[in-house]
Formats: structure tokens, sequence, C-alpha cells
């Protein structure tokens, strides 16, 4: 599928952003004037992303409407969940900041909103069936796992940041190698989009169109295998090794902050691939699989 430059910031930075929130909820980082900077960059980051969002909309003007059909849409349960997490964590954040007050059950709940926020983001992709790359358990894993990670680097949490960044790594690679199985244990071929497999090997005489569409655009994006690969191996220095790295040398704020930006660089390749690789099955009807 064709990767979008918002959805890709959108779901890498707010995801760090909850992530951090998360952190800050169970009452990590500190008070007064040092969590008033990790509280107002984890809302930079949080919303920051979620506005990115907007400019994915054909219609940026209704994106209020999103958050009326929560019954039956994961992104307005998204924007649901983001925007009750933000007001809790607003409100811990006064506490912390102006009175040194932890106020742990606001914190717990502000907390269980953020990871609430990262799921059903991961779910608006791991519920489509269309995209066997996606439609997996281990998509929510992911999110949360990158999440995860890049919030306790940006608390400067080094104990759990390492142990994260091993698990996220590990959940990564373990979606790859199923996400390059997916579409073709999925079942769905030519044969099964026709019905006609009973008689033949069906294949396609001409294009549908005669010139490019909104799905050859959007839903049949093809990248190199080999490309795929190299950008892989980015992903995961980036990510995963150099940072793990740096973590292990003797502690500096210097250091630590050139590991953040490692991870999120890594991050937003990984996110891209996320997009780029995924196949839609409507691409079958076009003969680019």
């Amino acid at each position: 599928m064709h990767p979008a430059p918002s959805i890709i910031l959108f779901t890498v930075l707010s995801g760090m952003g909850f992530g951090l929130l998360f952190f800050l909820g169970l009452g990590f980082g500190s008070t007064g004037s040092i969590a008033l900077v990790f509280f107002v960059l984890a809302f930079l980051l949080s919303t920051g992303g979620l506005l990115a969002s907007t400019f994915h909309l054909g219609h940026p003007e209704r994106a209020l409407k999103a958050f009326s059909q929560w019954r039956t849409s994961w992104l307005s349960r998204e924007g649901c969940c983001a925007v009750f997490a933000l007001v809790v964590m607003t409100i811990l954040a006064a506490g912390r900041v102006f009175s040194a007050a932890h106020w742990s059950w606001i914190g717990w709940l502000g907390s269980t909103f953020c990871v609430a926020t990262v799921l059903t983001t991961s779910m608006i992709y791991a519920q489509l069936r269309t995209v066997p790359r996606w439609n997996s358990a281990l998509t929510p894993s992911l999110f949360l796992a990158y999440a995860a990670s890049g919030g306790a680097l940006l608390v400067g949490e080094l104990d759990w940041a390492r142990l994260l960044l091993a698990i996220t790594a590990g959940i990564q690679l373990a979606w790859w190698l199923r996400g390059d199985r997916a579409l073709h244990h999925s079942g769905t071929s030519l044969k099964t989009a026709t019905g006609l497999g009973a008689i033949g090997n069906p294949r396609s005489l001409e294009s549908p169109h005669t010139e490019a569409n909104y799905l050859t655009r959007e839903m049949a994006f093809v990248i190199a295998r080999h490309h795929a690969k190299l950008l892989r191996l980015v992903a995961a220095i980036l990510a995963f090794a150099l940072p793990l790295i740096l973590l292990s040398l003797p502690h500096s704020h210097l250091i630590a902050a050139f590991a953040v930006l490692l991870h999120t660089l890594g991050a937003l390749v990984s996110r891209w691939l996320f997009f780029a690789e995924a196949e839609h099955v409507v691409s079958f009807y076009y003969g680019v699989r």
C-alpha cells in the first residue's frame, strides 16, 4: 500500500508520546520543572502526531465527526481514547508540576487509556482481512512495543529501555517473517477472486483500466524485494542495534538523546515498510501480484 507520510509520522510520534505518558502515569520521571519538561514533550508528540493524521483525511474539516462512530469504528475509538487519555494526563501533570502530588490512581487511569489509544490505532490495521500482512495479533503487539520502548527511552529509564528494545526487536522480526508468508497462507488468488479455479488457471487478458486510479495508487503499491530487505536492515540497526550499544556505554544525557534520535529514525523506516510492504488483495485484480 502507498505509504502516506502523515500516517507514518502520526503512528510513530503519537506512539512515542503516549508511551512517554504511560511511564509518567506510572510514577516515572520527576516532579516540578523536570516533570513539566517531560509532560510538555509527551503532549507535543502525542497531539502533534494526531494533528498530522488529519492531513490524510479527504475532508480534514470533518475530523470531529470521527468521534461519533465509536460503537463500530476503531478510528473513532482511537480518537475517544486519545482525548480521554490527554485530559486525564493533563490533570496528573498539574498535580506533578505544581504541587508535587503523584495522584497514583489518576496516573494509572491515564496510563490505561494511553495503552488503549495505541491499541485502537493498531486495530485500525489489524482488523483488515483484505491486508493479510496486517491481519495478525502481532500487529497490536508491534505498535504497543514500539510505544513502550520509545517511552522508556524518552523518560530515561535505561533498564526498561534495554529490555523493551530487545522485546520490540523480537516482535518486529517475527512480524516480518510472518508477514512474508501471510498473503500466500491467506489462500487468496485470482482463482479464488474469480471463482474459476476449478476449471483452470485464470489470468487477466487486459488491464481493468487504461490509466492509474485511486486503487492502483493507494492499494497496489509495490516495493522491490531487495529494497525491502535493505530497509529492514537499516530499520533494525537504527531502531535497536545502535540504541542498545549506546545504552551499554557510561550514561550521559547526550548519549541518551542520540539513542532516542536513532530509535525514532529506525521506527520511521520500519513504519514506512509497514505500509509499503502491505499487499491488499484488490491488487490481484490489477495483475500486480
